[in-house]
């Protein structure tokens, strides 16, 4: 894309502040131009967002149920999937997986919480409970 043609439509997602895009510069060079983003993007963010609120707050309700860990519950609700929780935590996605149930998890080391807690930003505390 060249310069003159970064979208600078706005995005409310971005909060009014602007991101670096790379764009084709007169002389052919890739330079960094700020961007304030453009609709599409933000329907885009907007609906990714929806999601994750929707299976943080089905996650809640598997949690008060019983049939999944506080773990679950704080992973989406930090915009994580197994994947990336996998990566942040240094765990194997099928042990994150098996982590997500409550009987697993009640057995997990003050170490491993520590992990997921330093991962998710909360304390090992808030981790083994709801907010």
């Amino acid at each position: 894309m060249d310069i003159d043609s970064v979208p600078q439509e706005g995005n409310a997602t971005l909060g009014g502040h602007r991101k670096a895009v790379y764009a084709r510069a007169a002389d052919g060079r890739m330079v960094i131009a700020a961007s304030r983003g453009w609709e599409v993007e933000e329907i885009v963010t907007s609906h990714a967002v929806e999601t994750l609120q929707a299976q943080a707050t089905a996650a809640r309700e598997r949690v008060v149920q019983g049939l999944a860990s506080p773990l679950e519950f704080w992973m989406y609700e930090r915009r994580m999937d197994v994947a990336l929780l996998s990566q942040t935590s240094g765990f194997w996605q099928w042990r994150v997986k098996r982590h997500l149930r409550p009987e697993v998890f009640a057995r997990l080391s003050p170490r491993q919480l520590d992990r997921y807690a330093q991962a998710l930003g909360v304390s090992p505390a808030a981790l083994q409970q709801l907010p």
